[in-house]
């Protein structure tokens, strides 16, 4: 019964004539064959992608409209590439509220449920995945190279890669578009959380505040009361400035922000146009909700066989400047109209 080994032989036995003379236990073996071999056939070439996919997505920040638009933009782009969540993924989205411990106890919950892949937003996020067993795509961090996610943007040559926001040189911009404000300047502070401080924009502040002859403040915070402290002390000296840096503490204690900001009367410039959507004098930045959507192509990638090593980081190519007028009258501004002619947007 060599037959039973080859397609030759299935279609003989097939045969009305040679079918009667085939043993019952033949018989059985035959049909056995036969049905392995159909079942083989009915496989599908892109057999890995009918197999439910795990991505696990954590968040700096809480569960707020701002995070829910980003995992809409962020399902939205696995859509486009052929990914349904409930069909062939599965995600499993979690909240760090800013809090270190709980980020910690968070990204230890992921990389336990061994996904296929992580998706984590900001630095101090990507720093508590840190994890060699599983691809990480980072979303929000600003120095790859520096914080030891990657070895170079180009060539990342570990299992993390991803998108970036802002250059070390951003707050010099920052501060050229507050001087064009506000020529009377004289100082600005840069507002940041103390816990997770890091001179990658404290330098090029420095050396910015140095041309245009103002006085660099380093404002320090790690909770409400110190936020308060902090803008209290800025609003007490006349012609200063602030700068909101991008980071998870700021963006969850925002509407703090900007209603002590427009308390003291203290021009300020915001990371992302949230900001100044929400009552904020003025923001520059990319769009984080743009980075989510790209970022469900490389989440993508990888579930397909890519590896991070293999796909480069990439920088911003665009920033968005969103003017909120309402809060410049209220704090006696004019805007120059070099400005308002460069904005993306302008809320009346």
């Amino acid at each position: 019964m060599a037959a039973f080994c080859c397609g030759a032989g299935l279609s003989a036995i097939l045969t009305p004539d040679l079918w009667p003379r085939v043993s019952p236990m033949r018989r059985r073996e035959f049909i056995t064959l036969l049905g392995g071999a159909l079942a083989a056939q009915a496989i599908p070439a892109n057999a890995q992608e009918l197999r439910v996919r795990t991505v696990g997505v954590l968040m700096g920040f809480a569960n707020d409209a701002e995070a829910k638009a980003r995992v809409q933009a962020f399902e939205q782009g696995l859509e486009r590439v052929g990914w349904s969540v409930g069909q062939n993924l599965r995600i499993e989205y979690r909240y760090a509220e800013a809090d270190s411990v709980r980020m910690q106890a968070l990204a230890k919950e992921l990389v336990e449920l061994k996904p296929d892949c992580i998706v984590g937003h900001s630095t101090p996020v990507v720093t508590a995945l840190m994890t060699r067993t599983i691809p990480i795509v980072f979303v929000s961090v600003s120095d790859p190279v520096g914080s030891g996610f990657v070895a170079s943007m180009a060539r990342p040559a570990g299992n993390m890669t991803g998108f970036t926001i802002f250059p070390a040189t951003i707050t010099g911009k920052y501060l050229s578009i507050l001087k064009e404000m506000m020529p009377q300047l004289a100082r600005v502070a840069i507002l940041y959380n103390a816990d997770y401080a890091r001179s990658f924009f404290l330098s090029s502040l420095v050396g910015a505040a140095r041309e245009f002859k103002v006085q660099p403040i380093t404002a320090q915070v790690r909770n409400p009361a110190e936020i308060e402290s902090a803008i209290a002390k800025l609003g007490s000296e006349p012609r200063s400035g602030l700068i909101v840096m991008p980071e998870n503490f700021t963006l969850v204690h925002r509407q703090l922000i900007i209603s002590l900001a427009a308390q003291f009367r203290i021009p300020t410039i915001y990371p992302y146009r949230y900001f100044a959507d929400e009552g904020g004098l003025l923001s520059y930045g990319v769009d984080i909700t743009d980075l989510f959507r790209r970022a469900a192509e490389y989440v993508s990638r990888i579930l397909r066989g890519a590896k991070p090593a293999d796909l480069p980081v990439q920088a911003p190519t665009k920033f968005e400047l969103v003017i909120n007028l309402k809060a410049a009258r209220a704090l006696g501004l004019i805007m120059p109209r070099t400005l308002l002619a460069g904005a993306d947007q302008v809320i009346e």
